[in-house]
């Protein structure tokens, strides 16, 4: 009995050591966390305001895709007897690209042929036979009636030899060779891919309040990256009507590749807009500003510490915003080190 008591007690001393330890580590946690020292000055970044202009070109990034692209599978299935083309193979429209056993087809495509032969003989005996009251005429309507099959079970069988010859839905280049000759075709596995790049489409995602700029049906300056000294025509067949994840919306773009279609899937570019804004402004990185957008708020250094301002935003140009009212030329704006920064705040200017 005593045995268990002393058992019992050492347990409930482990357990008051592990709870006292437990706290402790706690509040040593917290201390270190959320306890710092208000007057020490907070490292920031910094920009002197100047009075300046919105760039002469303001341009916003997007990718270059294919006008058209499609795996193209057998409609039938059978044995690839032929691939005609290989990645990188520039097609025409309904040229040949992959050939399927049809030695089996062949066969019945002449029998049916046979029987048809058959069956015309028999209708025009029949016809002769059925004039001269030598026969009934239900023989020549079963005569008939055989033709008919005979001919739709050719028919049958021609479009299905017809199948065996996979071609090309459109002019592209061929981006992807899926099969091998030997292997097995069926529908809905993919044997090659095409791309059109004749024609390509070109996407960038703008800001609600910048939809504005661009029109339905009019024409826009585009550039890829890769090759800046070429200016492409795009013309605008979509304004997005629904927001993405960036509350920002599409913006897309068709126009015709360069003649040695330089211009490739994937690549990225940007469309130029003109401004024709000539005034100076204060201007500011969307990313200085704390606020909501209701109230957005900025912070300047004024006598060492951090000042919370309110500002009035005249509109917002890619990822910087002119202000209207709030701010002047030579306030010192906190750009950067926002963590543990408040009103009133010692700070201290990091390069």
């Amino acid at each position: 009995m005593k045995k268990n008591i002393i058992y019992i007690v050492v347990a409930l001393a482990v357990i008051a050591v592990v709870i006292i330890k437990l706290k402790t580590n706690k509040e040593t946690t917290i201390d270190r966390v959320y306890r710092y020292d208000k007057d020490q000055p907070i490292p920031v970044q910094v920009d002197t305001l100047a009075m300046e202009q919105i760039g002469n070109n303001l341009f916003y990034t997007g990718t270059f895709e294919p006008n058209k692209e499609t795996k193209i599978s057998a409609d039938i299935q059978g044995k690839i007897n032929s691939v005609l083309v290989d990645a990188g193979s520039v097609v025409s429209k309904g040229q040949s690209l992959v050939l399927l056993d049809n030695a089996l087809l062949k066969l019945q495509l002449q029998t049916v042929d046979i029987q048809i032969e058959g069956f015309e003989n028999d209708v025009r005996r029949y016809k002769i036979l059925s004039e001269a009251d030598a026969i009934q005429g239900v023989q020549l309507e079963k005569a008939e009636l055989g033709l008919k099959s005979a001919k739709v079970q050719r028919a049958t069988i021609v479009e299905q030899l017809n199948k065996t010859t996979i071609k090309a839905p459109f002019a592209g280049i061929v981006t992807a060779k899926l099969t091998e000759e030997g292997a097995f075709a069926s529908p809905g596995v993919p044997l090659v891919q095409i791309t059109d790049i004749s024609q390509l489409k070109f996407t960038v995602n703008v800001p609600e309040n910048e939809l504005s700029q661009f029109k339905m049906n009019q024409n826009y300056s585009l550039q890829a990256d890769a090759y800046p000294e070429n200016s492409l025509a795009g013309k605008v067949i979509l304004v997005g009507s629904k927001a993405n994840m960036g509350n920002s919306y599409p913006i897309q773009f068709s126009l015709k590749n360069t003649s040695d279609l330089r211009i490739k899937s994937g690549m990225f570019g940007k469309v130029n807009l003109n401004n024709t804004d000539t005034q100076k402004h204060i201007i500011i990185p969307a990313s200085a500003i704390v606020g909501s957008n209701i109230q957005p708020q900025v912070y300047i250094i004024s006598n060492g510490k951090a000042v919370l301002k309110n500002i009035t935003i005249a509109s917002r140009v890619q990822n910087k915003v002119i202000v209207a009212n709030g701010l002047n030329k030579g306030n010192i704006l906190i750009t950067n080190g926002f963590i543990n920064l408040f009103d009133g705040a010692n700070v201290s200017i990091k390069n």
